[in-house]
């Protein structure tokens, strides 16, 4: 007799639901794809993420609904509940309020592009940025990235950060957008050196070509929580104190603000004068 051998059921066991974190993840991989001008497809969205087709298109659906994105067609691009939250966040900091005045005049005074910034790991965050028409020749943008070591904000705020905390240190060779970009740590040590003995950084088309920024630091002295800076094409570069003045006076009203002084000093174009260090502590306490 021959015995007959049942097929096995199929296992009932439920699949393990996913925890929140591993959703929060999902939707972060998902969001962070989005990380420039344009659109996107489900299946760039795809190669971006690593996620499976079926998992991403679902979620895609899903923030479609909660209005984080927006379809158009097969595109997806960032939505207006992203654009309301971040707008939100942005005005509702203290720092970008009390600078707003400021920035307007700095840029009244010079007539170049201002930025203001803060510094996330190795890179800056725009958070502010003021110009005319030539501002468009810039590709920076409010909510933008670029990296510290390669702008002139970047070089004010390494100068006085923690170095335990910037993986920068980490890469073997600094990342070069220009052929005049920093490239080594002996370099870019010597450049930070020289922006905490003077308080002033510059970019000399380390960016952008044919483009420059000086910076001044915010913050305490020996501090930078921000940086703020004026850019604009070489030939309208000063690399001087007749910029150098103004851009710290302007950090100087910033972090006033910030702090609720009730003093704010325009900042105004200087006559040309030698390059002088930035105040020490113990001057700026017997001030």
């Amino acid at each position: 007799m021959t015995a007959t051998i049942a097929p096995l059921a199929p296992s009932t066991k439920p699949a393990t639901p996913e925890t929140p974190s591993a959703v929060i993840d999902r939707v972060s991989l998902v969001l962070d794809a989005f990380d420039g001008p344009g659109r996107l497809t489900l299946a760039q969205i795809v190669r971006r993420t690593g996620l499976p087709r079926s998992s991403a298109h679902r979620m895609l659906e899903r923030l479609v609904q909660l209005r984080w994105l927006r379809r158009n067609g097969r595109d997806y691009e960032l939505g207006m509940r992203l654009v309301e939250l971040g707008s939100l966040a942005v005005h509702q900091d203290r720092l970008h309020k009390a600078a707003i005045p400021t920035l307007h005049e700095l840029h009244a005074a010079t007539g170049l592009v201002v930025h203001l910034a803060v510094l996330e790991g190795s890179d800056v965050v725009y958070m502010e940025k003021v110009g005319n028409r030539m501002a468009a020749a810039i590709p920076t943008r409010v909510g933008g990235r670029q990296s510290a070591h390669c702008t002139a904000v970047g070089k004010a705020m390494l100068a006085f950060a923690d170095e335990s905390e910037i993986d920068l240190w980490d890469a073997d060779v600094l990342p070069r957008r220009t052929k005049y970009s920093i490239s080594t740590h002996a370099q870019l040590r010597s450049e930070l050196a020289k922006v905490r003995s003077h308080g002033i950084a510059f970019d000399r088309e380390e960016s952008l070509p044919g483009f420059g920024c000086v910076a001044a630091p915010i913050g305490d002295p020996g501090e930078a929580v921000a940086a703020v800076s004026v850019c604009g094409p070489m030939n309208r570069m000063m690399f001087d104190q007749r910029m150098v003045a103004p851009l710290r006076m302007a950090a100087m009203g910033i972090w006033r603000a910030v702090e609720g002084g009730p003093v704010r000093v325009a900042p105004t174009l200087q006559p040309m004068r030698p390059l002088r260090g930035r105040p020490s502590t113990a001057a700026m306490q017997l001030a």
